[in-house]
């Protein structure tokens, strides 16, 4: 432990000025102000503060004891003294740990940790089995929603015979979605026999998971020029399903070459409604990654990628476990997991992602 370089780096308390500044900012009531964002940020640096403030006070008794030490005599003295100094050491270096999981955490955060999301899952390799898993996903993303008390709404949907889904996009609306959900884009892979499997031999199969935060209006703004938008007769599965009227929309965004669609109600308007709000998502996304990979903070930007990675994880029925390959993690409930149970796991990578930052800017010695 430096010491000289931890006090060089605790001398001064910026955070405690930041907590006086946003304290009086509260204070004046304002119909502008986003009142959750300033106790979210005062919650931050009031801990901050607190933490600094007891950095430097274990620094100082360090010096003082260290002093003790070189000038007191009388041996018993000293033998306390120098106990009470290496207790002092693990205090500051614990302190100093803890300090810096706090900024890890406020980089960490993103700012659409609060939005809802707009979820797509697409059936891979695997054909029928795929498709099957598709199914079991987008039922363990709606269990959990259910858990959190969010609302799932169907934009749109391709299901199989076999009643799997050849693709399946969702409206997931509710508090802190993206925060919770925003490591599950990716691969998907899964490893079961088939229940048309007669010879008992295992298939793999992959299904793609896409997470996007929902994007308003203010976030993407979209010039009506740039849409081609055509209505056309939903499909149905016969008789009196058959949707008859000209409801289901589809738009296409000329820039981009980004085409969506709805006819999941029969309202024209609502489908729009619901394919413009998909869109809006997509140049978010598109417009989100861009900006990534130009930030200067190539550590940030590292890290993201393995969270995005291609293969993310796979689930073994033979084994019951899931493993995720980008922090290298398994769990043995899987059953469990695929019934909408995976808060657990959800922390678990998302306290591994933070953790790999942490190391990073520890070996950077920061």
């Amino acid at each position: 432990m430096d010491i000289d370089l931890l006090k060089k780096k605790y001398s001064t308390n910026t955070a405690q000025s930041k907590v006086t500044e946003l304290e009086q900012e509260m204070a004046q009531p304002s119909p502008d102000k986003d009142i959750s964002s300033l106790s979210a940020d005062l919650s931050y640096y009031s801990d901050l503060a607190y933490q600094t403030s007891q950095i430097q006070k274990a620094i100082q008794d360090y010096e003082d004891t260290s002093l003790l030490i070189e000038t007191e005599k009388d041996l018993e003295l000293k033998e306390m003294a120098t106990e009470e100094l290496s207790n002092l050491e693990e205090k500051i270096t614990s302190l100093d740990t803890t300090i810096k999981k706090l900024v890890v955490g406020r980089e960490f955060a993103d700012t659409d940790d609060n939005k809802s999301i707009i979820l797509e899952i697409r059936a891979g390799a695997g054909g029928d089995e795929a498709a099957l898993f598709a199914a079991d996903l987008f039922r363990m993303y709606s269990n959990y929603s259910t858990h959190n008390g969010w609302e799932v709404q169907i934009i749109t949907s391709s299901v199989t015979e076999g009643g799997g889904y050849k693709e399946v996009v969702a409206h997931i609306v509710g508090k802190n979605v993206f925060k919770n959900l925003k490591y599950e884009s990716g691969v998907h892979r899964v490893q079961r026999i088939p229940v048309t499997e007669s010879s008992g031999r295992i298939h793999t199969s992959t299904a793609s998971v896409a997470i996007m935060p929902e994007a308003k209006e203010v976030d993407v703004v979209i010039n009506p020029g740039d849409l081609k938008v055509e209505v056309m007769r939903a499909g149905g599965a016969g008789g009196q399903c058959v949707n008859r009227t000209d409801s289901a929309v589809r738009i296409t965004h000329l820039p981009t070459g980004i085409v969506v669609s709805c006819q999941e109600t029969k309202h024209q308007a609502q489908n729009k409604e619901k394919a413009m709000a998909l869109l809006r998502s997509r140049l978010y996304d598109m417009k989100k990654k861009e900006e990534m990979e130009k930030r200067a903070d190539m550590r940030l930007s590292q890290i993201g990628s393995s969270m995005r990675a291609e293969k993310i994880r796979t689930y073994n029925y033979p084994q019951t476990r899931i493993t995720d390959h980008r922090v290298k993690l398994s769990w043995f409930n899987l059953e469990a997991i695929l019934n909408g149970d995976l808060q657990q796991m959800i922390d678990d990578i998302n306290n591994a992602f933070q953790e790999q930052l942490l190391e990073q800017k520890m070996e950077d010695g920061e």
